[in-house]
């Protein structure tokens, strides 16, 4: 229940830029300036730039270098939430890609592209498509060059060279096969394994679904469930401290803590008490300390900020455990105008939602919305980035306080001059269409993006007559309803007269063209599920299930086979907009009155299945194209600057590593 769009359904929507009207620097490519860095197999590594940084004041840069710190304090927390193994293997391979001398080349070079993809998706799962990926070298090749590391010094936790290889033969599986535990996240297994034990995920050890099902957990959404001696227990995330006894993760989290501490004299007002309650929140795991977190959180607006903490229960087939993830930032000023001016509309926009009347929600205040600049984001947040966010979750804070939307304008920046327009050049089958996205595309994608999170996710309000959260009563299926409903809430509201009256779009051309990449995208996504006939992630599984819907209830979209490629292309926008509207008031119904029974029957029908021969086809197109399926980011590197007498002066932005020499730096394995 991410209330965020990911880059990569924007990559394939939309061009990824903001649109000029609301961006003066960041849409052209600089001199000097490098985005693209390189690309592994299907993956792109592209550095991001922090403009404006340099301008904050001292006590803000300083704020954000110690909320950077406490990021990378937290990191590992995600790998081995991500897989039981997946901190022991990163081990393996960074300590082979440092201690490298002897080992074959073209070995050498197989495994580091390894690690790369290791590195950038947290573990060795695809981030999107939560299938496991595995070595282009064999396991003896591997084995062998383990050895050669640990002849060169190479800390394997072993104390001989038959420890090694004992622990790379326990380990072979988890790395080499693919069938052994396939899917980090699997909503649909096949018997006799449930959402649980069909999951490769370390959010739960030795139970299944039924024992899960009955057991009352106190801490839902940071705990591991784990059967130890026939009994389970709920090990708690929490640092400990003040009489707290310390649980799972507590060194991770006293790292981090340490440096939320060092950020507080920096803080003031508001955001002073939110840390406080972030920094008291990790000692206790309490569920009321979030609360009181999420609360502070969201009624303030600093300049520099952090999202720090298990926030998004997109790993968890059940849709309860949060990830790890934390994201440092700064508002863009030049670039928050299209935020802004969307958040002053909210409820212009809720009262003329297409659902029920006693669903609508009343705003109150405008929310905060912002453009920012990224500084840092790890975990669920990175290498692998969303490009825009709306949180908090929980639905009762949304409807009392309110909700916080970003936008990530540089990381959307660094992505768009990484790849440029060869998708849609691809997939657009008409000279009209490929003009369109050309000249409306940019504000397309970014209104879409904005209005998902700042009007989407914030939107609507649920009956009274439930009594838990929404998603405690739709479950595995609420994260892809919810990210369906507010791809609906924007594809529904761009073609309102209000945003042409206000200059957000220039006219419904601009509409045309986010139709047309939305259902170019679902084409499109297909490229990313190499194997297999279903969909995983939440996201793509929201967006297959829209176009499905519009294919078979509208026929507003045609499938269309022209010289043995296939498109998808819109035929009546008018009736595509019509669909929108009846599918965006059922999927509000169904979250408002929790109906389960209705959410399954829609996700089953639209959202999951896809046709394997149309996929071979559009896998072959973009490699035919070498257009990549993901991207990671690059981050800036963030360093103190000291006078003669050791007082800090200035903090100091570069931008002068590669991804593996800044992933190394946050494992502390950089070579002196």
């Amino acid at each position: 229940m991410r209330k965020r769009y990911f880059i990569f359904t924007v990559i394939l929507v939309f061009t990824l830029i903001l649109a000029p009207s609301y961006l003066a620097m960041g849409t052209k490519k600089e001199k000097g300036r490098v985005y693209f860095l390189e690309q592994v197999g299907n993956t792109q590594f592209v550095r991001i730039y922090a403009d404006g940084f340099e301008e904050l004041p001292l006590k803000e840069k300083l704020l954000a270098y110690y909320l950077y710190k406490a990021a990378i304090a937290g990191r590992d927390i995600t790998y081995d939430q991500n897989h039981r193994y997946a901190l022991e293997i990163r081990n393996i391979l960074e300590e082979i890609i440092t201690h490298s001398k002897g080992i074959d080349e073209k070995v050498l070079a197989k495994i580091t592209d390894y690690t790369k993809l290791f590195w950038a998706n947290n573990s060795n799962y695809n981030e999107r498509t939560k299938r496991k990926f595995i070595p282009e070298v064999s396991f003896e090749e591997f084995v062998s060059a383990a050895k050669k590391a640990f002849a060169n010094g190479a800390d394997f936790g072993v104390k001989d060279e038959e420890n090694l290889v004992a622990k790379l033969h326990h380990l072979k599986r988890a790395i080499f096969d693919p069938d052994y535990e396939p899917l980090v996240t699997n909503k649909s297994p096949a018997p006799p394994d449930d959402i649980i034990t069909g999951s490769a995920n370390n959010y739960y050890y030795n139970v299944t679904l039924k024992e899960v099902e009955a057991f009352p957990e106190k801490y839902p959404l940071n705990s591991r469930l784990a059967k130890i001696d026939g009994k389970i227990v709920e090990e708690v995330y929490r640092a400990g401290g003040d009489g707290i006894p310390p649980g799972r993760y507590a060194r991770e989290l006293k790292n981090v803590i340490k440096y939320l501490e060092k950020a507080l004299p920096y803080a003031e007002g508001k955001q002073k008490e939110t840390l406080k309650h972030l920094i008291r929140y990790f000692k206790t795991g309490d569920p009321a300390d979030f609360r009181r977190y999420n609360i502070s959180w969201v009624s303030d607006n600093p300049l520099v900020d952090t999202i720090n903490g298990f926030i998004e229960v997109y790993k968890d087939a059940r849709g309860i455990k949060g990830e790890y993830e934390a994201l440092v930032y700064f508002v863009d000023k030049k670039r928050t105008k299209l935020m802004r001016d969307l958040a002053t509309i909210a409820q212009y926009l809720e009262d003329r939602a297409p659902w029920k009347p006693e669903y609508k929600k009343k705003w109150g205040n405008v929310p905060v919305a912002n453009s920012i600049a990224v500084l840092i984001g790890v975990g669920g947040a990175g290498p692998m980035s969303p490009i825009g966010i709306n949180l908090p979750n929980a639905q009762d804070i949304r409807e009392k306080y309110g909700s916080k939307s970003v936008l990530l304008g540089n990381i959307m920046t660094a992505a768009n001059q990484a790849v440029g327009a060869k998708l849609t050049k691809e997939f657009a089958l008409t000279k009209e269409e490929q003009e369109r996205a050309s000249r409306y595309g940019e504000i397309a994608g970014s209104v879409h993006v904005a209005l998902h999170e700042v009007v989407g996710h914030g939107s609507g309000k649920v009956s009274p007559k439930l009594t838990k959260d929404p998603s405690e009563y739709l479950r595995e299926y609420y994260s892809t309803m919810e990210e369906a409903r507010a791809d609906l809430v924007g594809l529904y509201h761009i073609w309102d007269d209000k945003l042409i009256e206000m200059g957000i779009i220039p006219n419904e051309e601009a509409a045309k063209a986010a139709y047309d990449s939305y259902v170019r995208g679902d084409l499109t996504m297909l490229r990313r599920i190499k194997s297999g006939d279903r969909i995983e992630d939440d996201h793509m599984r929201a967006h297959h299930l829209i176009v499905s819907y519009l294919k078979d209830k509208t026929k507003a979209v045609d499938v269309i086979k022209k010289d043995g490629k296939t498109y998808f292309k819109v035929n009546d926008y008018k009736k595509m907009r019509k669909g929108v509207a009846e599918l965006l008031a059922e999927i509000m119904r169904i979250k408002a009155e929790g109906d389960y029974q209705a959410i399954k029957k829609l996700v089953n029908t639209y959202g999951i299945k896809i046709d394997t021969k149309l996929r071979d086809e559009v896998v072959a197109r973009c490699k035919a194209i070498n257009y990549p399926s993901y991207t990671a980011f690059v981050m800036p590197r963030l360093s103190l600057v000291r006078n003669k007498e050791g007082k800090v002066v200035d903090v100091i932005a570069h931008y002068d590593e590669d991804f593996a020499t800044q992933m190394l730096r946050f494992s502390g394995k950089l070579k002196k």
